[in-house]
């Protein structure tokens, strides 16, 4: 058994360091460290685990640089292109677009073939017809490579997709020559569509049928954006996306299904032994519920250890869990070794590790039953704690008791009740109604539950980013406190947490301040922070999908930054790139004061923003210089924005909004005389805007642009930087750069740092 961890243990670190550089080692570098690896294999016994370090590196940095050349390349960035593919997944249909993954067959442009290979991303935004998993497609595609937003705390949409296999995004151009090529044929993903549609047919209540939809089927399309949240303040995330215990009960079903076999036929012992049927009918009900679930990596986790458990009874030998935890771990990093970047990946083997180190049998029966579920809910909520705040910034105090609650009622009742439901589905279809509804009714008051404990306090508990060192601290001070007993001082482990629990943070002195662009596409967002006050200046855009940036980078950028208030909200106009995600920003610092250049747009009560407008915090001077008060309600919007000068000691920052080369000349007019500012490109670069006598009056020693990358707009515009060029200023994009983080100490003109995409750089981002 050792060695059998041991050797998965350091095929894994391998694979982990590739995942940390900035840059792939070049192929001669891989074809040294695989002889290397040989030689030691062959001639080292004692090394062999530094040879499957070696095997992990080069079949990680291998598989790696295969996914990043099979992306889209960038010469055909915004081309149309034709795609024939078919349709993997379940598409999603929302009210602003149909979105769906299609595996390409075949690509041309003008009529002359592309080498694109691998998985889009595609929406259809105009008119969508109905889409059906495994249907073929003719389409005329607008494509580009992956590439998404960077800021503290936000996910990681490019690593996300080249864990996923995905090569480009893009959109369904109007073209008489779309068409569907075949009816679709049978697949996994067909059923797993038909069983959804089968739920949703017999369950009365959408969201009571979108809940078993996902415990039986795995299919959340029907989930909102309130679900998850409910289930991220409860720490059961893993129940909806289907987990590995579910595949264990479904393992479970096969067991009985098979000792029900024999019971009634006991003639078919002499043809397999019941162990072996057993095993196999295991292995089978796994595989099949595992394929409904669409091969999830919990899902995937569990069976593979079910397949080594089943092999090794058929094969009568004896396999610890130790052993099929490793052999589980090793068979997924050969087949994907870039699904280390998951999260699911970690938390699934991370949590399973932990509760077969830490628990300890407590003989059988009822009271032992119940004592290790008690028990591990615990265990996996300590030991989890680390990795959900690194992965996702916050972690749920209430999860062990809604875990406590949920695992068995999931998992031992609604479960079961959706497998017999969905087992009718296809040998009776009039009994499946009465089960389902019965599962539905269960399900909804599981979820009733749920959402009251989510407004329990510590059910939304967030810190600053989590460091590489505070997380593997964090995660022995975890293994320490659940030792077994006997072992002394275990609640030293508790100490272990601190460098997770209060993290290092640089707050500016009396005078100084620091700001954050953060990087929100084409709209704008400002994060701004001086001693003991924070103001937030727009909040980025909300989109029809309801993806919403205020939720999805704002808030989550203040609480990596350690900010636990919020004083002051400004939205400079009403357009929704800089006032959609305002409503998110609200909901979560309600008592923040409120102001807006356009307060009669705006979706919740604000003040009205006008020059003249002044206040300080802890030394820095605020000071709003535009719009004049009492102006005409007409005009153009973006003219109204609220343009904010910031100024403390060592320097000050001009914000703009959207302001256009007719209200420049009265910004300018007001700034008054100091030090050269920073200044935030008014309308993201917008060739309405950053006339030449405005950049020459504020003469600016940096220059700031918030837009999207390859934007419909072409900001910031060609003639625009040359403006900027001419006058010797600097330009930084976020498009480009990231969230970009400025600090202006108290005692020194202001220091531009590196970009959150500089800063931490990785094989895989561009």
């Amino acid at each position: 058994m050792p060695s059998v961890v041991a050797a998965a243990l350091a095929l894994l670190f391998g694979v982990l360091l590739v995942q940390w550089l900035p840059r792939l080692p070049p192929p001669w570098c891989l074809a040294l460290l695989l002889l290397a690896a040989s030689l030691l294999a062959w001639r080292r016994p004692r090394w062999r685990w530094l040879a499957f370090l070696l095997l992990g590196v080069v079949w990680a940095a291998w598989r790696g640089g295969l996914a990043m050349d099979a992306r889209l390349p960038r010469s055909l960035e915004g081309s149309d292109i034709v795609v024939v593919g078919r349709i993997t997944g379940l598409p999603q249909v929302r009210r602003d677009a149909s979105r769906f993954d299609l595996r390409v067959e075949k690509a041309t442009l003008d009529g002359k073939p592309l080498s694109l290979h691998g998985r889009l991303t595609v929406a259809w935004y105009v008119d969508p017809p109905a889409l059906h998993p495994c249907s073929r497609w003719r389409l005329l595609l607008r494509l580009r490579r992956p590439r998404g937003l960077l800021n503290p705390g936000g996910a990681d949409s490019e690593r996300s997709a080249l864990e996923r296999g995905i090569v480009a995004t893009g959109y369904v151009r109007e073209d008489i020559g779309n068409a569907r090529l075949s009816a679709p044929a049978w697949c996994v993903d067909g059923v797993r569509d038909a069983v959804a549609l089968g739920i949703a047919a017999r369950v009365h209540s959408h969201h009571d049928a979108a809940l078993l939809q996902a415990f039986s089927v795995g299919d959340t399309r029907g989930l909102e954006q309130h679900d998850w949240e409910v289930a991220r303040a409860n720490g059961v995330s893993h129940l909806i996306a289907i987990s590995g215990f579910h595949v264990g009960v479904a393992a479970v079903f096969g067991v009985w299904l098979a000792m029900l076999i024999y019971a009634l036929w006991p003639r078919c012992g002499s043809w397999l032994p019941r162990p072996q049927a057993q095993a196999a009918a295991a292995l089978l009900a796994a595989t099949v519920y595992s394929a409904l679930a669409g091969f999830g990596l919990p899902t995937v986790r569990t069976l593979l250890m079910i397949a080594v458990v089943a092999l090794a009874r058929c094969s009568r030998r004896a396999s610890s869990g130790a052993q099929s935890l490793a052999l589980a771990m090793v068979a997924i990093l050969l087949v994907d070794p870039l699904a280390v970047l998951a999260a699911g990946f970690w938390l699934s083997f991370i949590g399973v590790a932990f509760l077969m180190l830490c628990l300890q049998a407590q003989g059988r029966g009822l009271r032992a039953f119940l004592h290790e579920l008690s028990a591990g809910q615990l265990v996996m909520t300590v030991a989890l704690l680390p990795l959900t705040l690194w992965f996702f910034g916050q972690a749920s105090l209430v999860g062990a008791l809604s875990n406590l609650i949920a695992v068995p009622m999931v998992s031992f009742v609604i479960v079961p009740c959706a497998l017999f439901g969905m087992l009718l589905l296809a040998l009776c279809p009039p009994l499946a109604s009465p089960v389902l509804r019965l599962a539905g009714l269960l399900a909804h008051a599981q979820w009733w539950l749920l959402e009251k404990m989510a407004h329990w306090p510590g059910a939304h508990w967030y810190l600053p980013s989590v460091t590489p060192w505070a997380l593997l601290l964090a995660l022995l001070g975890s293994l320490w406190l659940f030792l077994p007993r006997g072992v002394p001082m275990r609640w030293l482990g508790v100490l272990l947490f601190l460098p997770l629990l209060l993290p290092s943070r640089t707050v500016p002195v009396d005078g100084a301040f620091q700001v954050w662009v953060l990087d929100v596409g084409q709209g704008l967002s400002v994060l701004l922070r001086t001693r003991d006050h924070t103001l937030v200046y727009d909040a980025g855009a909300r989109y029809p999908s309801g993806f919403d940036l205020g939720a999805a980078v704002v808030l989550p950028s203040i609480h990596a930054l350690g900010i636990g208030r919020l004083d002051m909200l400004m939205i400079s106009h009403g357009d929704n790139d800089h006032a959609g995600g305002a409503r998110a920003v609200v909901d979560a610092f309600p008592q923040a004061v409120r102001h807006a250049g356009e307060p009669a747009r705006m979706s919740v009560p604000m003040l009205p923003c006008h020059a003249g407008l002044a206040w300080q915090w802890d030394g820095v001077r605020f000071r709003v210089l535009s719009p004049l008060a009492g102006a005409a309600p007409g005009g153009k919007s973006n003219d109204r924005s609220c343009v904010l000068l910031v100024e403390g000691r060592g320097g000050r920052m001009l914000l703009t909004g959207d302001i256009s080369a007719a209200v420049e000349p009265q910004v300018a007019a007001a700034l008054g005389p100091g030090p050269e500012p920073v200044l935030l490109v008014p309308h993201h670069g917008s060739n309405r805007s950053s006339g030449a006598p405005f950049i020459a009056a504020v003469d600016p020693g940096l220059a700031v642009v918030s837009a999207g990358w390859r934007n419909r707009f072409g900001h910031p515009r060609p003639e625009v930087l040359a403006r900027y060029a001419e006058a010797g200023v600097p330009v930084l994009n976020t498009a480009e750069e990231g969230a970009l983080p400025l600090d202006f100490p108290a005692d020194g003109s202001f220091v531009r740092e590196l970009g959150w995409r500089r800063r931490r750089r990785r094989y895989w981002r561009e």
